[in-house]
């Protein structure tokens, strides 16, 4: 009944714009990062967890590199930006069979909203749950407590987390619940698997069947 999807890796493929945000916040800094690979790894994590992790900043350092990634985010990294093939059709069949479809991202909820609206997959969604401007929920884990709160008999029975990365995996582990790993996204097969993902999926296809066979 309630399916809570991830946004980046999972519904869009947004390396794009997350790289070029994040090369731009280094710049300010005077570091100039062409590692694409290490790039891409801070898709998923809290931002300035991985300003700190991969380039040893300290907390104040890192929340400023933030406010410098959202410069450039907010005005053009946003929507570079490209929706998985099929994931429309998806979202529009599973609407129709009456689940409720959250997205459930650690991206602030304005850029989230923002992205489904610009690429006209806002309709499906009965919310949208993410990270605040203040990171008041920066972690999945954070994000989908909030939304046990908005949704009480949310449950183990009645629910799926979709998302390519651990730490979809780990946040759905938490509430109990279980993951569809998906494999087309930025997270490996080896990582969703010792994160304890309930089942991978690796396309938008697998993700349809394998909720179909839950028979939520």
């Amino acid at each position: 009944m309630y399916l809570l999807f991830d946004l980046d890796g999972t519904l869009t493929e947004p390396s794009e714009g997350i790289t070029n945000s994040i090369k731009y916040a280094l710049q300010k800094f005077g570091i100039v990062e062409n590692d694409y690979k290490k790039l891409c790894l801070c898709i998923g994590p809290p931002l300035i967890d991985s300003f700190e992790n991969f380039w040893s900043f300290d907390r104040p350092t890192a929340e400023k590199a933030l406010v410098y990634y959202r410069e450039y985010f907010a005005t053009k990294g946003i929507f570079e930006n490209a929706v998985y093939e099929g994931v429309a059709e998806l979202l529009a069949e599973l609407r129709q069979s009456g689940h409720k479809i959250i997205l459930a991202t650690s991206k602030p909820e304005e850029y989230a909203a923002q992205i489904l609206e610009h690429f006209g997959l806002l309709q499906y969604f009965t919310a949208v749950v993410g990270n605040t401007l203040q990171e008041a929920r920066p972690k999945k884990e954070d994000v989908l407590y909030y939304i046990k709160e908005l949704y009480p008999d949310l449950g183990t029975d009645n629910t799926l987390m979709i998302g390519d990365r651990k730490y979809d995996v780990e946040g759905a582990k938490a509430l109990g619940l279980r993951c569809i790993g998906v494999l087309y996204g930025h997270g490996s097969a080896e990582e969703l698997a010792l994160a304890g993902a309930w089942r991978t999926a690796k396309t938008v296809t697998d993700i349809k069947e394998i909720i179909e066979e839950a028979d939520l």
